[in-house]
């Protein structure tokens, strides 16, 4: 399969009927290859659909993503499905991108996925984001930050917890 930009929606859409085919096959490792392709759209619905297919085997290569991706819209999709996964192997990943990222929108949303996996582990790193020079950022650590409160106070971890909003 070629790495190139696709120019056409057309070409997009011919690669989207042969993604939906490796998605019913939960090919795995077509997946992975996608994640670095040059089309940025391609990459984001990779990161969803590993995360979808994959379970914790998407971990690593989602956070991959998370850390070195070009794209604000794809690593904020990375944060996204890493907290959606639920996995305490996903909150290195996520402190990271908290602490690095240059991009509010992705700091933002990888302090809400913290909130969603819900463990303690994240209790300092999102302290930490209530002095990120972003509003929403801070927002977003105390949204998260109430959900670990929660956690504790009721000691369960449920679907209900892993909604935060954000």
């Amino acid at each position: 399969m070629p790495v190139t930009k696709y120019a056409t929606s057309r070409e997009r859409t011919q690669l989207f009927e042969e993604m939906e085919r490796q998605f019913d096959e939960k090919n795995i490792d077509y997946f992975k290859k996608l994640l670095t392709h040059k089309d940025s759209v391609v990459r984001t619905r990779a990161v969803c659909i590993m995360a979808d297919i994959a379970g914790e085997g998407a971990v690593a290569p989602i956070g991959k993503v998370l850390k070195n991706d070009d794209n604000d819209l794809v690593r904020h999709e990375a944060a996204f499905s890493l907290g959606q996964l639920g996995f305490s192997s996903g909150i290195k990943a996520l402190a990271d991108a908290v602490k690095n990222d240059p991009s509010l929108f992705v700091r933002h949303e990888a302090a809400v996925a913290l909130g969603v996996i819900g463990s303690e582990e994240a209790r300092k790193i999102l302290n930490d984001a209530l002095r990120d020079e972003s509003e929403e950022v801070r927002d977003s650590a105390v949204v998260a930050l109430s959900n670990l409160d929660y956690i504790k106070a009721v000691n369960r971890r449920n679907r209900f917890t892993s909604m935060t909003g954000g």
